[in-house]
């Protein structure tokens, strides 16, 4: 009932990606009936129908793509602080996505399956009644368990990948070991490089004990002197003591607690929760980039290759290569991109354009490598076919509007999802001063810059996967 009701309380633009991923399921869902029916009508050939239903593992795995972006970008479903105390923790709100997932993918068959039996002609009434008979064998009994079965599996697909990558995390980083010593440090040093008089005699620690807003038990430049591990005094006359009780006196009254580290004894050194180290705002290179340049190039030489004997296997296998490559490269030549219009003096908007790429280039990259395969791999058999239309009959016509279609809207609910991420960043700009046109030219700038970028090198690619098949 929540994931119903958060489904309904939706904002429009939010409705619209979840049609998006209802509209893609039913696509894929009509091209694996229709290579059932294919099958059904030529039992004789086997290969064929399993070649068609293998190239139905392009559109679902742009359909489950687009469903785990869509569920990403999902705002009823994030967390937000107050919404544990009510029973709406990580796992319920992921538990939610799941939910959510499936009706849009389930929705998406159902329309897949109602639309198949009306082409059948098994449903009359509405327009267009049985208008392809002949192609999807309406002559014959549909077995229900298959056609069951074909329908299943994107829903099934689409809600484990969105429970896997929406999982339940540790927010808090993995703090260091706690590192014990025995007499003199004979288990091992310290962590880090340690301050005078940090130990004691015989290996017993007595790091800072914080009380009120000052430290009580100073190190490093006070000059702290342990006694028989007990008592500390710091250099500026207030004296820390630590009893029984693990209490520490300071000399003006203040108490605080005093962690004392100690292994030879026979109570165990305490557990302290490390405060996480603050997150690093840099930028990092993406490091796919060299591994994606290596995959393309083996890629297109093995197009290049491709022998006489399986030259069909070959041109797959380097259209492969050559789409994994480009994903791998994509953060990275977004993070180029970034850096290029930086480059020579930039003013404020090509460094803010510069550094919200560069800050997006993991997010946004592997989508755009994505685009940039199906784009290529498009350009390529429109080249090769001497025109857009003639050589793509309709299901052929529907499993590349179904690939183009999701990868595109994966792309622009990306960038949803990263604008999203961006909104702090934007009000602090404008807390500060900077003017909303200015922010809207960083904006469309970034939006010029990576077609810019990625349209010579789809179209280059598209060429040279083209030329081998050419001659």
């Amino acid at each position: 009932m929540l994931a119903l009701r958060l489904t309904r309380a939706a904002r429009p633009a939010v409705q619209l990606r979840r049609l998006l991923v209802a509209a893609a399921s039913a696509g894929t869902g009509l091209l694996l009936l229709s290579s059932l029916g294919h099958a059904l009508a030529h039992p004789e050939a086997a290969d064929a129908a399993a070649l068609r239903l293998a190239w139905c593992a392009a559109p679902l795995a742009a359909t489950v793509y687009l469903a785990l972006a869509v569920a990403r970008t999902d705002p009823g479903t994030r967390p937000r602080p107050g919404l544990s105390a009510v029973g709406l923790g990580p796992a319920r709100l992921m538990a939610v996505s799941v939910l959510t997932t499936a009706l849009s993918c389930s929705l998406g068959s159902l329309l897949a399956l109602l639309f198949f039996l009306h082409l059948r002609g098994d449903l009359t009434g509405l327009p267009f009644d049985g208008a392809a008979a002949g192609l999807l064998a309406a002559g014959l009994p549909l077995p229900v368990p298959a056609a069951v079965t074909l329908l299943t599996v994107l829903p099934v697909t689409a809600t484990a990948a969105v429970a896997v990558a929406l999982r339940p995390r540790d927010p808090r980083p993995p703090g260091p070991a706690v590192r014990r010593f025995g007499r003199f440090g004979a288990l091992g040093g310290p962590a880090g490089p340690e301050t005078f008089g940090a130990y004691g005699r015989f290996g017993i620690r007595l790091p800072s004990a914080t009380g009120g807003g000052r430290g009580g038990a100073a190190g490093g430049n006070r000059g702290v002197a342990a006694g028989d591990g007990r008592t500390a005094t710091a250099g500026d006359g207030r004296t820390a003591t630590a009893g029984d009780g693990r209490t520490a006196t300071a000399g003006d009254g203040r108490t605080a607690t005093a962690a004392l580290l100690e292994t030879d004894g026979d109570r165990p050194a305490p557990e302290s929760a490390p405060e996480p180290p603050a997150p690093d705002t840099r930028a990092g290179t993406p490091a796919g980039l060299p591994w994606g340049v290596a995959l393309v190039t083996a890629g297109l030489a093995a197009q290049a290759y491709a022998g006489r004997s399986a030259p069909a296997l070959a041109v797959l296998l380097g259209w492969l290569l050559t789409g994994v490559g480009l994903v791998l490269a994509g953060p990275g030549l977004t993070h180029l991109c970034g850096r290029l219009l930086q480059a020579g003096r930039p003013g404020a908007l090509r460094l803010l354009a510069g550094r919200g790429l560069m800050a997006e280039a993991a997010r946004i990259g592997r989508p755009l490598g994505v685009l940039c395969t199906v784009a290529s791999a498009g350009c390529a058999l429109t080249a090769l076919s001497g025109g857009p239309a003639p050589a793509f009959g309709p299901l052929s016509t529907l499993g590349a509007l179904v690939v183009g279609g999701a990868t595109l809207a994966t792309l622009l609910t990306t960038a949803v999802e990263s604008r999203q991420y961006r909104a702090g960043t934007t009000a602090a700009l404008l807390r500060l001063g900077a003017r909303p046109a200015l922010l809207r030219g960083a904006a469309a700038l970034r939006a010029a810059a990576l077609p810019a970028l990625f349209g010579p090198l789809v179209l280059a690619i598209a060429a040279l996967s083209a030329l081998p098949l050419s001659r």
